[in-house]
């Protein structure tokens, strides 16, 4: 039975939390700040009601400071590198800061909106919010499971307040003409490899971190024959890459994905590729033959290699040399190949956007030329839900169909750049 006390004006309610101290007494906890005694007294009633089912919150753990349990929280975390690294940064820069006096059991739902508008107002990315609030609702669903709280802060589906239709990303139509001019610019800056890596991006959607790990055992000529085959389970699979894939008669030009290029512990390690979106990539033939010309023009392991000969991922590539190539460059500016010091054109389909917008414009070619749902999916490492996803597959008919529209849109192309590329 919980016992009350009165302390001047007020009164406190005590009530046993179900626990033992190591000296074999009962530990309580207890409540102030009641004016009223029946008041006070139904506040332990329900405490001990909580005890007896097992759904009670002891203020002990209720009283775990938010740094504490954020930390304790991510390092429970098995995440790919990627989310690991986002998470990290997250929790450190705005979740920590802004919850730094807060203990896990005080945070309520006015806390909740007061980040959010917190958020709105240092982060313009409504996607960066979005990854933000995302992680604290992680966390704080956790926190639920792990006793120290009965439910989450965090507001679901939520109906009141104004309605604010959701901004999407403004995109162009990615043109051949478009392409062709990225490349250009691309070879300006760094040769060959530029030249050849917007076309294999434009033509296959690999991701940017995919191109940058692509070394010469996944790439044609030398792949299927070169592959490192470091799973003994897909035995078959390399056995059939061999009858499908490589250079010759009735074989397939084709990229394997097999990972891609990440930073962790201050170097460039290989990860397996975004959601372990393993996959074959057939190429057209003009793309094929730009390949094997890339590979014999230099000895880097690396497939696109960087103006030092480094991997692009080093020369941090979005910043120093997307930039130049998409908003265009003067004379003087930017980084450029030995010798070359020619003004870079900007191309408009791509000012100020993204590089990643590339790999949308693959996309949307495939789906321009009809091209089975199945095959595009798979092609752009998307995991293809329900029924069509278990029965669907990806046929040599469907490769061959793609082949040959990518290598009908290159020679709908006037003026390509052709063996300029080489010299």
């Amino acid at each position: 039975m919980p016992h009350v006390e009165w302390r001047g004006g007020t009164c406190r309610v005590k009530w046993w939390t179900g626990e033992t101290l190591p000296n074999g007494r009962k530990r309580y906890e207890s409540k102030g700040g009641f004016t009223d005694e029946d008041l006070a007294l139904q506040h332990g009633m329900d405490m001990e009601y909580e005890v007896r089912h097992g759904v009670n919150i002891t203020n002990r753990d209720g009283a775990m400071p938010m740094p504490e349990w954020l930390d304790a929280w991510y390092g429970s975390l098995e995440l790919a590198h990627r989310s690991m690294v986002n998470y990290e940064s997250v929790i450190r820069v705005h979740i920590k800061p802004f919850f730094a006096r807060r203990a896990v059991g005080e945070v309520g739902i006015m806390d909740h909106r007061a980040f959010k508008k917190h958020l709105k107002a240092v982060l313009p990315s409504e996607n960066s919010r979005k990854a933000v609030l995302g992680v604290f609702s992680m966390a704080m669903d956790d926190a639920v499971s792990a006793g120290l709280r009965k439910t989450s802060p965090v507001e679901r589906h939520r109906r009141r307040g104004k309605y604010t239709k959701k901004k999407r990303e403004r995109k162009k139509d990615m043109a051949v003409e478009a392409v062709e001019a990225l490349a250009r610019n691309a070879h300006t800056v760094f040769g060959p490899a530029g030249y050849v890596l917007m076309w294999t991006m434009a033509c296959t959607g690999m991701r940017p971190a995919e191109l940058y790990g692509l070394t010469r055992e996944y790439c044609y000529p030398s792949w299927p024959g070169s592959d490192l085959r470091t799973d003994p389970e897909e035995a078959d699979r390399y056995a059939e890459d061999m009858v499908r894939y490589g250079k010759g008669d009735g074989l397939m030009p084709a990229i394997r994905v097999e990972r891609q290029v990440q930073y962790e512990d201050g170097g460039l390690q290989f990860f397996p590729p975004k959601y372990e979106s393993y996959r074959t990539l057939v190429v057209p033939p003009f793309l094929a033959e730009m390949l094997e010309r890339l590979l014999k023009e230099h000895e880097s392991s690396w497939v696109f290699p960087s103006i030092s000969g480094g991997n692009l991922r080093s020369a941090n590539f979005d910043h120093k040399y997307w930039r130049p190539i998409a908003d265009g460059a003067k004379e003087n500016e930017g980084p450029r190949r030995p010798g070359e010091r020619l003004a870079l054109p900007e191309v408009p389909t791509f000012t100020g956007k993204r590089l990643y917008l590339v790999r949308h414009g693959a996309k949307a070619w495939l789906d321009e030329d009809g091209h089975s749902r199945f095959a595009v999916e798979s092609r752009m490492g998307h995991e293809v839900p329900g029924v069509e996803g278990v029965y669907s597959s990806v046929t040599v008919p469907m490769e061959r169909a793609i082949m040959k529209s990518l290598q009908e849109r290159w020679e709908s192309l006037p003026g390509r750049l052709g063996d300029a590329v080489w010299s």
